[in-house]
């Protein structure tokens, strides 16, 4: 059987913590899907469709990656596209914790499993709402995204 995860979130932007999860995930999935979501407790700052079309850009090259928006429950998201897995960083114990608890619930709802890698050390800083405040005061997020995040950005007007 097909070992196909989903990573999930809102991807507003996509940084380089993110890129580093996907392609450390791709030792152990056959396919992974990355799930961009809708987050009703955030106003989003890029559209959807934007952030779909620049992290398909990145992965445009590997056949066991596609990009994909959802709404709804990751977990109803996961079981329509085949996925047994939701894959995860995590940055901190905070993260950890509240990861955990999410997860918890989705095994006990659907039998989903989740994987969870830790965020390399150098990434552990970078979060997209620190990104999109220092783009929303026109600071120079550069060294945080993925180069064709930053050139969707640079593109695409503020």
């Amino acid at each position: 059987m097909e070992r196909i995860a989903i990573f999930p979130g809102s991807f507003d932007p996509f940084t380089i913590g993110h890129e580093n999860i996907v392609n450390r995930g791709l030792d152990m999935f056959d396919k992974i899907i990355i799930a961009v979501g809708f987050n009703s407790n955030k106003k989003e700052f890029f559209p959807i469709e934007k952030r779909v079309e620049w992290i398909k850009d990145i992965f445009w090259d590997n056949p066991k990656i596609s990009v994909k928006k959802y709404e709804g429950l990751t977990v109803d998201f996961a079981a329509e596209v085949g996925a047994r897995y939701i894959l995860r960083g995590l940055r901190t114990a905070a993260d950890f914790e509240y990861e955990r608890a999410i997860a918890q619930v989705n095994k006990a709802m659907t039998g989903i499993d989740s994987v969870f890698l830790l965020t390399q050390p150098e990434h552990t800083p970078v979060n997209s709402s620190i990104v999109r405040d220092i783009l929303k005061h026109g600071g120079d997020a550069g060294k945080f995204l993925p180069d064709k995040i930053k050139e969707g950005i640079r593109k695409f007007k503020l």
